[in-house]
């Protein structure tokens, strides 16, 4: 009888199991609240292919660049002409998008070397804004693409912090990324090594709906984020995001974000 009893509880957990309810974003929560299990990314820019895309290729007016992941300011020069990229940005609030609903939704924010008319390789680094079943979480991290990003540890971020984040190359095969929490007192940097080569052509100051394994995370609404000190440096000197080619994010025939980029700044607003 205990036998069958052990079987009859075994049998009703089972079925328990199987019926109860399933949040479709709760294996993204899992995988980003574990983080870096291998399966992060940034990847190159992708351009959108929706109706804001469409209308400014058509146009002769000067128009932003549409993307289905990154939105922000990107320069763009010869080959072997980026050296490093920095800027600075307070850590927002992410929330649910409007008609968002339940789930996990994320977004990023950082700067980069390489990715946009050069797509062999990028350089970067930068902080990730999650906010799953209303709980907020940051996680600071650096790729050298094509891996994966990997999490830096040792500093802690929350929301309303001043952050600077940093890339440098040292050759087109190796660089630095460097985080620091100004508001703590809090730096981390990781020397990296890649067999992909940098073209060092762009410069990147973004704010991205990055890849969880295969797909696009649920982007977040982020609100605004603005690179301040914002400037790249060259074998020749430092030069400003003024002039630089901005990339709002498309996603569904919805343009989600209003970037414009200033002589020491680069703004990125969520507009949906």
């Amino acid at each position: 009888m205990v036998f069958a009893a052990t079987l009859l509880v075994q049998a009703l957990l089972a079925t328990a199991a199987l019926a109860a309810p399933r949040n479709a974003n709760s294996g993204l929560a899992r995988r980003i609240a574990e983080r870096r299990s291998g399966t992060r990314q940034s990847t190159p820019m992708v351009a959108s292919e929706g109706p804001a895309a469409l209308a400014a290729a058509s146009s002769n007016v000067t128009h932003p660049q549409f993307s289905s992941n990154w939105a922000g300011a990107v320069l763009v020069e010869g080959a072997n002409t980026f050296k490093g990229v920095t800027g600075t940005f307070v850590v927002p609030t992410p929330r649910v998008p409007s008609g968002g609903g339940s789930g996990t939704f994320a977004a990023s924010a950082w700067v980069g070397i390489d990715g946009d008319t050069c797509g062999t390789a990028i350089l970067q680094t930068g902080l990730d804004f999650t906010v799953s079943g209303g709980r907020v979480s940051y996680d600071a991290w650096f790729e050298y693409f094509p891996a994966f990003a990997t999490d830096f540890t040792g500093i802690t971020i929350e929301a309303g912090d001043t952050v600077t984040v940093t890339v440098a190359a040292s050759s087109t095969t190796s660089g630095t990324a460097t985080i620091t929490n100004v508001s703590r007192g809090q730096t981390v940097s990781k020397a990296l090594t890649s067999s992909a080569h940098l073209c060092q052509e762009n410069a990147e100051w973004i704010v991205e709906d990055f890849e969880e394994g295969s797909s696009l995370v649920p982007f977040a609404d982020f609100g605004t984020v603005t690179f301040t000190n914002a400037h790249a440096t060259t074998s020749s000197g430092t030069t400003t995001p003024a002039g630089a080619t901005i990339i709002d994010l498309e996603q569904n025939g919805e343009v989600l974000t209003s970037a414009s980029a200033g002589s020491s700044s680069v703004t990125v607003t969520y507009t949906a």
